[in-house]
């Protein structure tokens, strides 16, 4: 059971005067340019309404205009919401007095933009250290929570430089690190990588997600870039003025788009680069090597008509592969089926991208081993799925040449 971090009911932010006659015009499917045309209001945000779980990665995306950045800043109360509820653990900040919110920001939410926001002539620890100093935690906590952050940012061997000395993926990763030393329990992400190169926006990704498997925070991110939200979101809200056009998993969004907008919005999509070993995996055949003997193994592989079996303990979890020849050499010597595996066996996460599983089973001899977070198996991938998947999206090489034809010729 998921616990709910964060609850929006209706929220509406209108900007402006006749804040009444805009929210009739919008209820009419007006537009945003005509509601301005004929009111002088703004529309920011209209009646939105969605749930974020504790630990999930939240990506609210549109393009400029859709209202997401709006939406961050009603969240942290930067801007006052029109009307509408924000829950954060069941309290409504959207009521909160001044006293109330500032405790929430110091010790719930916090804040990362897109400028960075490094003070030159501060070190990257007394950066990184500024927010706790402005709580007033003592100095050596302090620093010893800054440099804590640091280290799991890669960043501690450079907490004595200042920010015009490290590249700008560093600095942000120092922007990051100071969030993260406040401890809060919901980071709110404002186009945070949208200043930096391809390359190294690629790279903070990773790092996010690298970051987020160990201090598991509830993150709002905030993005115009569709690719990014795929890649780092649980869930994503699609917004178009100011309101919200569907939520779901990338996967869901792809599939079944709730409208032509959102349709429209996602038919670029490489899919190859969203779909995963989970989506075109297939059940593995096995041999459990603490119960199966060499026969019982040969007689899998005849009923199944293969040469070959994945190897498995009690437990599920991957221990190698059996061939026939091995099964057959194990029941001459009377050995165990244990003795007779090999070990070294190509295995992935259910959540490596198809694009990056072509690379491993081009020339592998054998299925990849799809694995959990565990190390027990849950299927394979055998070269078939991963062909049939690059059809359906017409994936080509960096060359511009179809790769599935390839694939096929060399098959």
């Amino acid at each position: 059971m998921k616990n709910v971090k964060l609850t929006v009911n209706n929220l509406t932010k209108i900007f402006g005067k006749k804040q009444q006659q805009a929210l009739t015009m919008v209820k009419e499917n007006k537009s945003k340019t005509d509601i301005l045309a004929k009111t002088g209001a703004t529309v920011g945000v209209y009646d939105a309404s969605f749930e974020v779980n504790e630990g999930e990665i939240f990506v609210v995306m549109g393009l400029s205009g859709s209202g997401k950045s709006t939406m961050i800043r009603l969240l942290n109360r930067l801007i006052d919401p029109t009307s509408g509820e924000i829950y954060i653990d069941g309290q409504d900040i959207a009521k909160m007095n001044k006293e109330e919110l500032r405790e929430v920001r110091r010790h719930k939410i916090n804040m990362v933009f897109q400028n960075f926001g490094l003070f030159p002539h501060k070190t990257i620890l007394e950066n990184t250290e500024y927010g706790l100093e402005v709580r007033g935690v003592p100095k050596e906590e302090r620093q010893e929570r800054a440099e804590r952050a640091l280290e799991n940012s890669s960043l501690l061997p450079f907490k004595d430089q200042y920010p015009d000395q490290l590249s700008g993926g560093m600095q942000q990763r120092v922007g990051l690190a100071r969030a993260l030393a406040n401890d809060p329990q919901i980071l709110l992400m404002d186009e945070a990588f949208s200043a930096l190169d391809p390359l190294i926006r690629r790279e903070m990704q990773d790092e996010l997600l690298d970051l987020q498997a160990t201090v598991q925070k509830t993150i709002i991110f905030i993005t115009h870039d569709l690719n990014e939200a795929l890649r780092i979101g649980d869930r994503i809200a699609i917004m178009k003025d100011g309101q919200i056009m569907q939520i779901g998993t990338g996967e869901e969004i792809l599939t079944n788009p709730a409208n032509d907008y959102v349709r429209e919005f996602v038919e670029d999509v490489d899919r190859s680069k969203v779909l995963t070993a989970q989506n075109i995996m297939v059940p593995a055949l096995t041999t459990n090597i603490e119960i199966d003997g060499p026969n019982v193994a040969l007689k899998k592989m005849r009923d199944e008509e293969v040469s070959m079996l994945l190897a498995i303990d009690k437990h599920r979890k991957l221990r190698g592969s059996l061939t026939a020849d091995s099964a057959v050499e194990a029941r001459r010597n009377h050995t165990p089926l244990i003795d007779a595996i090999d070990k070294n066996v190509r295995k992935i996460s259910k959540d490596t991208l198809v694009t990056d599983i072509f690379n491993l089973i081009y020339d592998s001899p054998a299925p990849l081993a799809v694995v959990d977070e565990n190390d027990r198996l849950v299927g394979v991938v055998i070269r078939g799925s991963v062909i049939q998947a690059l059809a359906d999206t017409g994936e080509t090489d960096p060359q511009g040449e179809n790769i599935v034809e390839e694939v096929i010729i060399n098959d």
